[in-house]
C-alpha cells in the first residue's frame, strides 16, 4: 500500500516481503556494539567485538567520530586479524560502533563488511546491523527510483539509505522513526548520525541488544557478555521497537513500537548467544541445563556417560545428567583454535573441519554406552561424522539427543538456513534420521519442552524453523497464529 509521508508518498509494500523463498541472503547472523564516553572507546569497541567474535568471524569493523567526521576502519578475518594496535589507536573519538560479521554463500566479500558509512546533504551516517529484512526488493526498488545508488549487496546499506532519506527530510529522530515503520524483518541496529549514538531493535525483538554501564558513558551490544569483557555492567535489554540514544550522561528512550506480540529467536538460546549472556532477561546457560533435564524426561537412555559435544552441547548435557543420573563425561576434545563449523561458509569445509576440530577421549567411550549431546541437528552431515568417530573410538552404542526440536523450515530471519532439502529431518521420520546419523538411538525436545525451558510464553517466541509459521509475512509461507495461507 501507499503510505502517506507528509508531501510524499513511499510506496512501499506493508504486506508482502519481496523475499523469494530458497533465495540465500547476503547477511546473516552479526554481532555489533556502541558506545559513547568522556574517554576514547577504540578500545571498548576492539575488547566488545573480540567478546562477540562467536557472533562472526568472516569480517569485523569499527567507525568512530573524531570531533569532526567519522572515521572507518574494516576488513576480513576476525577481530584480532583485523586491527593491529596501530590502526586501532588510529581510531580516536569518544563515540562509535563495531560489527562483526558472518554471511551466507556469495556474500564474504570486503565490501559487505561493516559498519556501512554514508553521507547525505545533511550528516555522516555509519550503521551496524545485525539481522536481515525480509521487504528489502521493495524499500531497493523505491530508492532506487528516487536515485539512490547502492555499492554492496547487503540489506544493511538498504536500511542506510533509507534512513538517510527519511533524516534529509524529516530530521534524525522522526527519520529514524519512520525508518523503523517501513523496515519488515529482524534488525538491532547501532546508529552512529554524526556524533550521536542511537540503538534501535525491532519492534518483535527477534534479535538480541543490551544496554550497558561503562567508566564515563553507556553502551550497546548484541550480548550482555561484551560489557563484562570491558569490565562494566549490563542494564538491561534494549526493549522491542524501542528507539533509544545513548549518551555520556545518560539513556534517552525516543519512543517504542509496541506489539502485542514479541518473536525472540528460539535459537539465540540453543545455540547461537554465548552461555554466559542473558537475554530478554533470561539467563543462557540456566535455559539450556534445563531443556537437558526436559530431554531426560522426555527421551531417557540406559547409558554408561552423558558425552557434550563442546562446545556448544555442554550445558545441555550436564542437565541431561542432572536429569537421568547417568554420569557426565568428556569424551570429545575440542581444539579452541578451529572456529564454529555451523558458521564456515561451505558444508564441505564444515565436514573437512571437524577431525581437526574434534577428537575422542578413547578412554571415556571405549566399549561404552554414550549419550551424545548437541544443541541441534540441521543438516545431519556432522553429527553422522561425530556418531562415527566416537564408534571408531570403540563406543559400543551411541544414543543421540538434541536440543532443538527437528528443523523442517527455512529461517528467513538471520540464520543460515535457507532451504527446506537440505534439512536432515524434513520429509524424514525419527527412525530415519537415526539411521541417516548412524545412532542406535534419537530423541529431540519437544517445542513444549523447549519453551518450558526457555520460560517465555509460546506466542512471544520465533519457532518458525520448528513450525514453518513465521511472525513476519514471507512469500509463500504460513504466518504464526493463522491456520491457512488464504487468511492473510
Amino acid at each position: 500500500m501507499c503510505v502517506k509521508r507528509g508531501a510524499l508518498t513511499v510506496a512501499i509494500l506493508r504486506h508482502g516481503s519481496g523475499h523469494t523463498p530458497g533465495l540465500r541472503k547476503r547477511n546473516e547472523y552479526c554481532g555489533v556494539s556502541g558506545f559513547i564516553s568522556r574517554h576514547d572507546v577504540n578500545h571498548l569497541l576492539y575488547f566488545s567485538l573480540r567478546a562477540l567474535q562467536h557472533r562472526g568471524q568472516e569480517s569485523a569493523g569499527i567507525a568512530v567520530y573524531d570531533g569532526q567526521k567519522i572515521v572507518l576502519h574494516r576488513g576480513m578475518g576476525l577481530v584480532h586479524q583485523v586491527f593491529s594496535k596501530l590502526i586501532l589507536d588510529s581510531l580516536k573519538g569518544t563515540v562509535g560502533i563495531g560489527h562483526v560479521r558472518y554471511s551466507t554463500t556469495g556474500g564474504s566479500v570486503e565490501e559487505n563488511a561493516q559498519p556501512l558509512h554514508i553521507y547525505n546533504l545533511q550528516h555522516e551516517i555509519a550503521i551496524a546491523h545485525n539481522g536481515e529484512i525480509v521487504n528489502v526488493s521493495e524499500i531497493k526498488s523505491f530508492l532506487g527510483k528516487i536515485g539512490a545508488a547502492f555499492t554492496t549487496k547487503s540489506d544493511s546499506e538498504v536500511i542506510a539509505r533509507l534512513l538517510s532519506f527519511h533524516i534529509t527530510r524529516h530530521g534524525i529522530v522522526e527519520g529514524i522513526k519512520r525508518t523503523v515503520r517501513d523496515l519488515r524483518g529482524s534488525f538491532s541496529l547501532a546508529l552512529l548520525i554524526d556524533n550521536r549514538l542511537f540503538a534501535v531493535r525491532d519492534p518483535l525483538g527477534i534479535r538480541p541488544l543490551a544496554v550497558g554501564e561503562i567508566d564515563g558513558g553507556f553502551g550497546i551490544a548484541s550480548e550482555s557478555v561484551a560489557f563484562h569483557s570491558i569490565g562494566g555492567e549490563f542494564i538491561r535489554d534494549v526493549m522491542p521497537g524501542e528507539i533509544l540514544e545513548l549518551t555520556p550522561d545518560g539513556l534517552i528512550t525516543h519512543h517504542i513500537f509496541e506489539r502485542k506480540y514479541k518473536a525472540h529467536c528460539m535459537f539465540e538460546y540453543v545455540y547461537f548467544a554465548r552461555a554466559d549472556s542473558i537475554i530478554n532477561g533470561k539467563c543462557v546457560y540456566d535455559v539450556r541445563r534445563r531443556i537437558g533435564q526436559i530431554l531426560a524426561r522426555e527421551h531417557p537412555a540406559d547409558a554408561d556417560f552423558v558425552v557434550p559435544v563442546p562446545d556448544s552441547g555442554r550445558a545441555h548435557a550436564l542437565g541431561y545428567a542432572e536429569g537421568s543420573g547417568i554420569p557426565y563425561a568428556e569424551g570429545l576434545m575440542k581444539n579452541r583454535y578451529v572456529e564454529r563449523t555451523f558458521i564456515l561458509p561451505s558444508q564441505e569445509t564444515r565436514v573437512k573441519e571437524i577431525n581437526l576440530k574434534l577428537s575422542p577421549v578413547k578412554s571415556v567411550v571405549d566399549g561404552k554406552r554414550i549419550v551424545l549431546i548437541d544443541d541441534s541437528i540441521v543438516r545431519g552431515n556432522t553429527m553422522r561424522k561425530i556418531v562415527r568417530m566416537l564408534k571408531q573410538a570403540g563406543a559400543r552404542e551411541v544414543h543421540v539427543r538434541v536440543g532443538s526440536p527437528p528443523i523442517i523450515a527455512p529461517c528467513y530471519l538471520g540464520i543460515d538456513m535457507k532451504t527446506r532439502d537440505q534439512f536432515i529431518a524434513n520429509g524424514k521420520n525419527i527412525e530415519e534420521i537415526a539411521k541417516a546419523i548412524e545412532a542406535d538411538s534419537l530423541g529431540y525436545i519437544s517445542i513444549d519442552g523447549l519453551v518450558e525451558a526457555i520460560g517465555i510464553p509460546k506466542e512471544h517466541l520465533c519457532l518458525g524453523c520448528l513450525t514453518a509459521r513465521y511472525p513476519v509475512p514471507i512469500d509463500g509461507e504460513k504466518i504464526r497464529f493463522q491456520s491457512d495461507l488464504e487468511d492473510f
